[in-house]
């Protein structure tokens, strides 16, 4: 019983690795860009095309080179594995730590409900 257990839990561990393996813009093919949530086909192609004309320097060179990428879907990006340079978007929560979004310390929804009567 342990040992499926075991079998199972490293079955989950190695699946949230694979969801969440970063890819770098600078050195991926169309298909490990097409694997990070949000970029498609189209955008694959325009990051390839773009990066033909030289590397991605940060992720400011990166917005300002891939049409239809500001800072909140660049986070986003980021949030699901992308990176520039091997380095994720300073200020984009980190999709490997947790699947879940972190409670704030003053979240209602944190705070034991009372036993009812």
């Amino acid at each position: 019983m342990i040992k499926k257990l075991f079998l199972a839990i490293a079955a989950l561990a190695a699946s949230v690795n694979i969801a969440f393996a970063q890819v770098d813009v600078n050195k991926a093919d169309a298909a490990a860009l097409d694997s990070v949530k949000g970029v498609g086909p189209a955008m694959s192609k325009t990051i390839i095309d773009e990066r033909a004309k030289g590397e991605f320097k940060d992720w400011a060179d990166f917005q300002k080179r891939v049409k239809g990428v500001g800072e909140k879907r660049a986070a986003k990006l980021s949030e699901a594995g992308l990176q520039v340079n091997g380095k994720s978007k300073e200020g984009a929560a980190m999709a490997a730590h947790s699947g879940a979004p972190m409670a704030k310390a003053d979240d209602k929804a944190a705070k034991p409900a009372k036993a009812s009567k």
